[in-house]
């Protein structure tokens, strides 16, 4: 049935896939990444997209206190019928002063934030803008979702609060956009959990109070007594001590020094093991110290047999690619968790993922655009055929 209706579509849309450029997909990928986006500061950007939403007219456009931005073909509210979200990140990695130069060298174009998430939110408006200019009778509802604060500290707080305004039973999917992840379907959630752990002393003068409890000395002995951990293979399970802090002076004893410690694992039990033991290590030193939730992901599945990643699995093989089933940390988890049906798909192929010279590959964005169409195609009529 999938393969019919997937086979109708491209029949149909042929024309549109023609007009379809590498330079059109790239314009919009670079004005969005030329905005900075840091996460918890994502306004700018919210503005901007949320300018182009109302310019699309698209239905019911809204801003949230986070920088949310939501538009729709046909408000929720307005049907009955099941909807149907198709969502990017808005939110990157890098401080706002970062340089945001781009340059092209042969087939990649380099830029900080191109792939995590500038092309993933331009495909986001490329498709809104689609839709916008279809002449067609809408019922089922299709929602698109420039999202804040997936990365870091954010902790999916932004899909969070987009998600929670609907009742659970009218999402029946969730198409997540990411640059970097052509090929790849991600249909289940890794448990992710963050910790900050922060150590205490009186302090004192570095000469004067030699001796005395240092608060940086005992969180680097406990840094190094958490690195000595030793991971099982099964569940597989991994930990990264990401940013350290604390102190005010060269020649002060610290009376605060902090790390933020991010564990993960395929399963809440080989997660929560692992908590266990870091736990443990702070509890048996004779300091005084604390230790925070910052951050948590929950873990989720989506059967391969769902309609959902068949979907998406066809669409990607019509494109010449035999795709890939992931597990990963994305917006996916929260839905995932909640039994939402959602998939995190990718637009390119890229590397060097948060860093200043961060690449997306150029050849194949048509390509990648198009799977994308017949994913959202292929779902929105196979529910209006379920509603039949």
């Amino acid at each position: 049935m999938i393969k019919q209706i997937l086979g109708d579509i491209k029949r149909q849309w042929e024309p549109l896939r023609h007009r379809l450029t590498t330079n059109l997909i790239l314009d919009r990928t670079i004005k969005i990444q030329q905005i900075p986006a840091p996460t918890f500061d994502e306004i700018q950007r919210a503005r901007y997209i949320e300018n182009q939403f109302r310019a699309l007219r698209l239905k019911a456009v809204k801003r949230d206190p986070i920088h949310n931005v939501v538009g729709w073909t046909l408000p929720p509210d307005q049907s009955d019928k099941p909807i149907l979200l198709i969502s990017a990140h808005t939110d990157t990695v890098f401080p706002r002063d970062t340089p945001l130069t781009v340059r092209q060298e042969q087939n990649r174009v380099y830029g900080p934030g191109i792939g995590d998430n500038s092309l993933g939110v331009g495909t986001l408006m490329l498709l809104a803008e689609i839709y916008a200019g279809l002449k067609r009778q809408w019922d089922i509802p299709v929602g698109f979702v420039a999202n804040a604060r997936e990365e870091g500290l954010g902790n999916l707080d932004g899909i969070r609060v987009v998600i929670e305004r609907y009742p659970r039973e009218r999402i029946a999917g969730v198409i997540v956009l990411e640059g970097m992840a052509l090929g790849r379907i991600y249909h289940a959630g890794i448990a992710v959990r963050r910790l900050k752990i922060t150590t205490y002393a009186e302090g004192g003068h570095s000469w004067l109070h030699f001796g005395q409890p240092n608060a940086i000395h005992t969180l680097v002995q406990l840094a190094a007594d958490i690195s000595r951990l030793v991971m099982p293979e099964e569940p597989r399970t991994t930990y990264n001590i990401g940013m350290l802090e604390g102190g005010h002076s060269i020649n002060s004893i610290a009376t605060e020094a902090s790390l933020y410690l991010d564990m993960r694992s395929t399963t809440s039990d080989g997660l929560a093991a692992l908590e266990k033991d870091v736990r443990y290590i702070v509890a048996t030193k004779e300091t005084d110290a604390e230790i925070k939730v910052v951050g948590d992901r929950p873990e989720g599945y989506l059967s391969i047999e769902h309609p959902l990643v068949v979907i998406a699995e066809q669409a990607y093989q019509s494109i010449g690619l035999q795709p890939s089933l992931e597990r990963g940390s994305t917006d996916a988890n929260y839905m995932l968790a909640k039994n939402i049906p959602s998939v995190v798909v990718g637009v390119t192929y890229g590397g060097n993922a948060h860093r200043l010279d961060e690449y997306i590959e150029i050849d194949p964005l048509r390509d990648g655009v198009w799977s994308i169409i017949l994913m959202v195609e292929s779902m929105m009529r196979n529910l209006g055929q379920q509603q039949d």
